[in-house]
């Protein structure tokens, strides 16, 4: 299948390197465009791709064609690309806090819209990605969408209604995350750790429990008790953490993101 990337950033360059990877598309079947020239230069030389400075010509040699630009920048894209779209295209747009509909409102056609909001972690393979069907989108369209970031991480459905609030948790949540391993990893060097082994105890440690949390199905309560144990070390580190609001503070952040993400196309 022949895919087109237009705004080949970090998760244009995950995708490409995962659809590679995973057998989705041979590197002669993507296409990529970008506004940084050195940068589509890289992706040529590094992966084998067909890159281009026009958006039209992307589309136009694509069967789908993913949105990775800016929220400001979907306007200009779309009035660009508009009238090169058919109904025989399949277009993905990973856009924060566009809604589909905004993007029909543009186009002529009626053409196939998906939308997903992938998180950083499609870099590693490991990705979050969740999507929804959008105006004249079938469940055949949903299904390619589906198997095009499976090659990156797991996939899940939901209502295009719940996207600012996934924007916000998985989309935006592994940067809470890696503030997270980057405060245990500077308390390892306060209490006497080198900082490569800190980095190493902090980051195997969240991934750890993380797969704990996702192969296991138990409420994370339930995993937090079993390492505090009566009068231990654990429960001296929660009672500081709940002293420092820590539940309250996450809270807020998501909320705070999911506000945002509802502004994105206004600002």
């Amino acid at each position: 299948m022949k895919v087109g990337i237009i705004g080949a950033g970090r998760i244009g360059e995950a995708l490409i390197s995962g659809l590679i990877k995973g057998g989705f598309a041979k590197p002669e079947e993507i296409y990529a465009s970008d506004i940084n020239h050195q940068r589509l230069k890289h992706l040529s030389s590094t992966y084998g791709i067909n890159c281009h400075r026009s958006n039209v010509e992307v589309v136009e040699k694509s069967e789908v064609v993913i949105l990775s630009v800016k929220p400001k920048d979907i306007k200009k894209v779309l009035e660009e690309i508009n009238n090169h779209l058919t109904p025989s295209h399949l277009l993905i747009s990973v856009a924060a806090g566009v809604a589909t509909s905004y993007i029909a409102r543009h186009l002529t056609k009626p053409v196939p819209i998906v939308r997903a909001m992938p998180n950083v972690a499609v870099l590693a393979r490991e990705g979050m990605t969740v999507v929804t069907a959008g105006p004249n989108a079938n469940e055949k369209h949903l299904e390619v969408a589906e198997k095009l970031f499976q090659a990156v991480g797991k996939t899940l459905r939901l209502n295009e209604e719940y996207f600012d609030a996934v924007t916000a948790l998985s989309g935006s949540g592994p940067a809470y995350v890696f503030l997270i391993i980057e405060a245990m990893t500077d308390a390892g060097v306060k209490v006497g750790l080198p900082r490569d082994v800190a980095s190493y105890l902090s980051s195997q440690t969240t991934l750890g429990a993380a797969k704990m949390l996702l192969e296991t199905g138990e409420h994370p309560a339930r995993l937090r008790e079993m390492v505090t144990t009566p009068a231990g070390v654990t429960i001296e580190g929660i009672i500081e953490l709940e002293e420092g609001k820590i539940r309250t503070t996450i809270i807020n952040a998501v909320m705070k993101a999911t506000s945002r993400s509802k502004e994105l196309l206004a600002s």
